[in-house]
């Protein structure tokens, strides 16, 4: 991703700012991007100019959307308190195999990222926005069944919308982890997709100076839109 010149900057206080933050990029150095890699924090603090900043919660390398910072450690103390309290709305955006409910939900436990010990519990809530049936012959179906789903996750694990959907047996499109091959491969070759379809739309919290409610909204890449026209006009 060493070709990003400048991350998005969706809202910003005195002390906080919240950014878009692309796929495929890492949030912080870690034994998974290489000493030469650039990540979110890194170009942050270059774009600003600040030797430090806050990251309050965690997106997945793969994974785009809305991100929460700050510019000192009290803020970041005071925005972290709100996500451990579940004080901070969440929603998610993606593209997942298969017909599921128009609701439904996913009370799961689940384990760290080292998949050792008791998982804990995870609740995420899903709501179908739109359907789609694609006329491409698909393993041993005529055709291939898709959903727009939004995510409202309850807890922050590991992966957990990733792996609450692929539990759900409804799977993100673009998941190489969790997801389906064959699904992952259509839209790569028919649409150009090459990227994990899972978005932070909406992220709503309290600001730490004066409690004032703020909603942050993250616009879609590209290759995000593309898979969304697919399903005609959504709203989202």
């Amino acid at each position: 991703m060493s070709e990003i010149d400048s991350i998005e900057i969706l809202a910003r206080a005195d002390h906080w700012l919240a950014v878009n933050k692309p796929a495929g990029l890492s949030v912080y150095e870690s034994t998974y991007t290489g000493p030469r890699e650039a990540t979110l924090l890194g170009l942050l603090r270059r774009q600003l100019g600040v030797d430090r900043i806050h990251a309050i919660h965690r997106l997945d390398h793969a994974t785009s959307g809305v991100l929460l910072l700050s510019l000192d450690a009290r803020t970041a103390a005071e925005l972290s308190a709100q996500f451990q309290s579940r004080a901070v709305v969440k929603t998610y955006i993606a593209v997942v195999r298969g017909e599921p409910a128009e609701q439904f939900q996913v009370d799961h436990p689940l384990s760290g990222a080292s998949g050792r010990g008791q998982g804990k519990p995870a609740l995420t809530e899903f709501r179908t926005l739109a359907r789609l049936r694609l006329a491409i012959p698909l393993a041993r179906h005529p055709e291939a069944r898709y959903a727009l789903v939004e995510a409202s996750p309850e807890t922050g694990r590991y992966h957990q919308i990733r792996r609450h959907l692929k539990h759900a047996a409804h799977p993100i499109v673009g998941d190489v982890k969790y997801g389906k091959g064959e699904h992952n491969r259509l839209f790569r070759q028919h649409y150009g997709v090459h990227r994990l379809l899972l978005h932070a739309r909406r992220l709503q919290f309290a600001d730490p100076q004066d409690g004032a409610m703020v909603t942050v909204e993250a616009p879609f890449d590209s290759a995000f839109e593309r898979a969304l026209a697919l399903f005609g006009e959504t709203g989202v």
